[in-house]
């Protein structure tokens, strides 16, 4: 489908700080990176940083996305929180349409729109709340990022959206191939970081969290992967998983853009 990978690459979430809060080395991460999600001001980011994260991507050649969350900024969009479906609609419309009057300034386009944190689960827990969120990403009719799952694929599809899936690879999985939340996953390393892309790249299968592996399902087609910028080794995860995946493409995905 038009607008989705033709080979490997990272996104990286961006711009989760708020105000004097810094939150990642985004200044450093960002030369490891193919993709940026920027955040658009309810779990994180505020105007200045999300104009300062687009001009920092743009010098970087990143590709930009918006990365709407549910409005905690307390919590960091990562704890539940109940939201009417029309108002979900709403933020998201809100939130992607901030991060694009900055793109839109900087004559940079939207690339892609991936959920954050919690609204991701709230979106596999409630096909209410997914179908609002995906009707208001339809309005900007670009892509949608999120872990592979087959709900999201086929209700992206209803609105002729391109779903871009996702391997994350700092954070757990379960044996049926659902995704663990952070504060649920053991903590990571750039060694793990590298043997799971390796992995997932040659022979479709990544580890879970009861000491075996799954099968992915990309079937050699090209995936996006995401790494966390707010873990503590968000730096060398990012260095190390470059080396993977441009070892990878040189193998699989040659000649590809």
């Amino acid at each position: 489908m038009e607008g989705l990978v033709q080979k490997i690459e990272i996104n990286c979430d961006m711009g989760e700080g708020y105000g004097r809060w810094k939150m990642g080395p985004d200044e450093e991460l960002m030369r490891y990176i193919d993709v940026a999600n920027i955040a658009c001001g309810f779990h994180a980011g505020d105007p200045s940083i999300m104009l300062k994260t687009v001009r920092l991507a743009k010098q970087h050649n990143v590709k930009m996305g918006a990365h709407p969350g549910l409005q905690d900024l307390f919590g960091f969009g990562r704890r539940r929180i109940e939201v009417d479906p029309e108002d979900m609609y709403a933020s998201i419309l809100y939130q992607v349409g901030a991060l694009k009057a900055f793109l839109d300034a900087e004559g940079i386009p939207l690339n892609h729109i991936k959920p954050h944190g919690e609204l991701f689960f709230y979106m596999q827990r409630d096909a209410v709340i997914m179908e609002a969120v995906l009707k208001a990403c339809a309005v900007y009719k670009v892509p949608v990022y999120a872990c592979k799952n087959d709900m999201q694929k086929a209700m992206c599809a209803k609105y002729d959206l391109p779903f871009q899936e996702e391997l994350y690879v700092d954070i757990d999985y379960t044996p049926d191939a659902k995704l663990v939340p952070v504060a649920k996953s053991k903590q990571t390393t750039p060694q793990l970081i590298y043997y799971r892309i390796t992995k997932s790249a040659f022979t479709d299968e990544r580890d879970h969290n009861e000491d075996g592996t799954f099968n992915l399902g990309f079937a050699g087609q090209a995936f996006s992967i995401c790494l966390h910028s707010d873990m503590p080794d968000a730096l060398e995860n990012a260095k190390i998983g470059r080396k993977a995946v441009d070892e990878a493409n040189e193998k699989l995905f040659a000649g590809k853009s």
